[in-house]
């Protein structure tokens, strides 16, 4: 069982470090005081005009597609450790448990998806 939760450990590591470059980033230049006092504040945007809503939505959506990923896989190891358990009922309970914690695991985050779009175009104008 530490085999793995390590294993799991490990994954989720992995696919937390790939989604740091899918995270939006800012161009910042640098300029001199005056043209900022004229108003010329907007060339710094440089075009990236993404408001905190689009951002919090892109990483709602990353961290929902990971968790997806996840359940998956765990449904799937679920369903081997089950067919694979030869009828002992220790390990036929453990696989059982693994394949409700996983579905359980991912209605929750369909719902969290959910109540984060409903908050967010609440705040909308």
């Amino acid at each position: 069982m530490r085999k793995f939760k390590g294993i799991m450990i490990s994954v989720m590591a992995v696919l937390g470090l790939a989604a740091v470059p899918l995270a939006p980033t800012l161009t910042v230049h640098a300029q001199g005081a005056a043209e900022v006092i004229k108003g010329s504040v907007d060339e710094i945007n440089d075009g990236n005009d993404a408001t905190l809503q689009d951002q919090i939505k892109t990483v709602v959506n990353i961290l929902l597609f990971v968790l997806g990923a996840i359940a998956v896989i765990m449904i799937i190891i679920g369903g081997i450790r089950y067919t694979t358990s030869n009828g002992d009922q220790t390990n036929i309970k453990a696989a059982k448990d693994i394949i409700l914690y996983a579905v359980v695991g991912l209605a929750v985050a369909i719902l969290s998806y959910a109540i984060v779009n409903f908050i967010l175009d609440a705040f909308t104008d």
